[in-house]
């Protein structure tokens, strides 16, 4: 696989939260704010592609017998690292995020990777898988996460002084002044609205893309010849 496929897959064709839908219990419930969603995927991502990098240098002295046993160990010691030095460099956002930092290790997508990709192939592409899918992840988190700060705040980047201090409010926007927010849209069944229809548009998108591909010639309507259905 080349690198522009393992970019194209991680960013959209394979996304982890729009194709491969793994990993949506943080997906769902932190994204109330475009911080919250990026913070978590930019900590998910770096596990995703440490642990890639690790397993796939490991992957030949490590029997198969106990090699998801292995890998789990690995993508924990990455977390129990995120999880300090989220602590000490970004405490009020780890504060928010709270058990969703730990649960990065029950992550099926950060496992899921090195079981597909990483035990499979050499390092480098291993590691580019895991950053293409860490930041198709976090795109998705960040998006999702505008969303509904949108729709439940009227702002966008609300606790951004979180990570960049308390001269970062100023850089709050206010998208709707005098705006009294919409809670549904920041408890959890807002969350699965917004996700369905990005879905939904991700969907259309794609099989906008694939009948431009297809030349004249070879459509099909329902599953016959064009040229046997057509007068």
């Amino acid at each position: 696989m080349s690198y522009k496929e393992i970019v194209w897959n991680g960013l959209w064709k394979n996304n982890v939260g729009l194709v491969q839908l793994l990993g949506l219990c943080p997906l769902l419930a932190v994204t109330t704010s475009v911080v919250n969603g990026v913070g978590l995927g930019l900590a998910t991502t770096f596990v995703m592609t440490m642990s890639n990098g690790i397993v796939s240098l490991a992957r030949k002295v490590v029997p198969g017998e106990v090699r998801i046993p292995v890998f789990i160990l690995i993508i924990a010691a990455l977390v129990t690292l995120t999880d300090l030095a989220m602590n000490a460099y970004v405490h009020h956002l780890y504060l928010v995020l709270g058990i969703y930092i730990p649960l990065i290790v029950a992550n099926c997508s950060v496992l899921g990777r090195t079981e597909v990709f990483a035990a499979k192939n050499p390092v480098l592409p291993s590691l580019v898988d895991g950053l293409m899918m860490g930041i198709g992840a976090t795109i998705v988190l960040g998006v999702l996460g505008g969303i509904r700060e949108v729709f439940g705040q009227g702002t966008l980047f609300s606790g951004i002084n979180m990570v960049f201090g308390e001269a970062a409010k100023s850089w709050v926007i206010t998208v709707v002044p005098d705006y009294e927010g919409m809670l549904y849209a920041v408890l959890p069944p807002g969350a699965f609205l917004g996700l369905g229809a990005m879905l939904a548009i991700k969907n259309w998108i794609s099989l906008r893309g694939s009948s431009k591909a297809v030349p004249a010639g070879d459509q099909t309507v329902n599953g016959l010849d064009s040229a046997a259905v057509l007068p």
